[in-house]
């Protein structure tokens, strides 16, 4: 049986040059793609992520999500919070919370509704 090595989340953006400086201040290394299409790709410890330019994008009914395993929530959240706390537009970190199954899990939203869930296994506190 062939072996499953990584995987990545693609993510519609309105703005990819505006999606690449977001991402970089997470702390993702982006390149942007040179092709006939707007599109990019990002990577940061084992998280690839990819996007690509979609003119027509509403935020409010993007439903685009990938969930992120980590070794500290609370540090990621405040990590992105200060990162992206200059921005002119809304892109929310929520604050990592304990959850029934287990979990500390918080959130973070690009500008064009892309959700990052991301946690940490209560069982290792």
């Amino acid at each position: 049986m062939a072996i499953l090595q990584s995987s990545a989340a693609v993510f519609p953006v309105s703005d990819l040059e505006r999606a690449v400086k977001h991402y970089e201040l997470l702390g993702f290394r982006v390149t942007t793609y040179a092709g006939e299409e707007a599109y990019a790709y990002a990577r940061r410890d084992h998280i690839n992520l990819h996007f690509w330019e979609f003119d027509e994008l509403d935020p409010l009914k993007n439903f685009s999500s990938v969930f992120v395993y980590v070794d500290d929530a609370d540090r990621l959240a405040e990590e992105w919070q200060n990162a992206t706390s200059t921005l002119e537009y809304e892109c929310p970190t929520m604050l990592p919370q304990n959850t029934e199954y287990n979990l500390r899990e918080g959130a973070h939203v690009d500008g064009d509704g892309n959700l990052i869930r991301f946690a940490h296994s209560l069982e290792a506190d």
